[in-house]
């Protein structure tokens, strides 16, 4: 591996913002360590043994574990990745990133940038130095994956577990197992080990242009989960700190106490969009089922998850999309 420009392999920039891929532990068998703690220059020194194939071109953005990503981290990313786009001697875009928030960023990215060179993010279970690391076997594969010609077309990819994920289907199903993530509604696009790589099907979306442009900020969307018992309080409480939309995580199909989704209609009636995902983990959230959404108001979240509903509602009221019908054709589309 070398960081110098040479012909015949690939060239991937790797921006860095920490999480366990890039965390220290004290003890090898201990269960705490700190997210972040490895900077990009010692984590691409410890790939250095690998013998990847590619040219590594660092660039930190962050040290940090991904609970704390927001907008100054994503804001910098995008401005990496789009300059790198335009970049003739860049292939293609790595990104190291906690799992706790890789598919936020992930969509994000994907609602924002144009679908040309690779962009692939890469996390880890398990933080360096650990029994058991999957941080270092995850770096390769990513690389592979960024290296290859049929990557691109297919908007930002992330890898994780031998699997490779579509940004827009990616999900983390599990708080600590090694395969801790899956893909909803579609499943993985391709599995890869650092010696192959096997696409699930084409790439369909070549030459496609960026569905929104990047904002220059984002509003305060809140995400509401649903529980038993549960009076109109907590909508009343977030309304009150200027929240320009809601997302509900609700039960079952998007579901709540008939108090909630009244509160939450009024909501609407005030100029405050409310889209209904689900507390569950698999499942189209449909419109008109139980929940009159036509009655209320509702947006409803189809196959997004309460996590990237939130980040597709930021970027459509940043974007000036408003309008109920032209959110719920947002939602449909995904």
């Amino acid at each position: 591996m070398s960081t110098n420009l040479n012909s015949g392999i690939p060239r991937l920039l790797v921006l860095g913002t920490g999480g366990t891929i890039a965390g220290s532990t004290a003890s090898a068998t201990g269960g705490s360590y700190a997210a972040g703690g490895l900077s990009l220059t010692s984590m691409l020194g410890d790939l250095a043994g690998l013998e990847l194939s590619a040219d590594l071109i660092p660039k930190p953005i962050a040290q940090i574990g991904s609970q704390d990503m927001g907008w100054d981290v994503w804001d910098a990313l995008h401005k990496e990745i789009v300059a790198a786009q335009s970049y003739p001697e860049i292939d293609g875009v790595l990104v190291t990133h906690g799992t706790d928030t890789a598919e936020e960023t992930a969509y994000l990215l994907d609602l924002t940038l144009a679908v040309d060179k690779p962009v692939v993010l890469i996390g880890a279970m398990r933080p360096a130095g650990a029994v058991g690391a999957d941080g270092m076997r995850n770096f390769a594969n990513a690389v592979r994956v960024a290296s290859d010609p049929d990557a691109s077309g297919r908007g930002p990819l992330l890898v994780m577990g031998d699997t490779v994920f579509a940004a827009k289907d990616v999900r983390k199903a599990a708080t600590s197992s090694i395969d801790a993530f899956k893909g909803y509604p579609r499943g993985p696009v391709a599995r890869v080990t650092p010696s192959s790589l096997d696409w699930f099907g084409g790439a369909t979306r070549k030459g496609e242009f960026a569905r929104y442009q990047w904002p220059e900020a984002l509003p305060r969307i809140a995400i509401l989960t649903a529980g038993a018992g549960m009076d109109a309080k907590p909508v009343e409480a977030l309304l009150s700190i200027g929240c320009k939309g809601i997302v509900l995580a609700g039960m079952g199909q998007g579901n709540a106490p008939e108090c909630v989704l009244d509160a939450l209609g009024e909501a609407v009636k005030s100029g405050v969009p409310v889209v209904r995902s689900a507390r569950v983990d698999e499942g189209l959230v449909d419109r008109n089922v139980e929940v009159d959404d036509d009655a209320y108001g509702f947006v409803a979240g189809r196959a997004l998850g309460p996590a990237k509903a939130r980040i597709l509602l930021m970027v459509l009221l940043a974007n000036g999309v408003s309008d109920r019908s032209e959110i719920q054709a947002a939602f449909d589309r995904g």
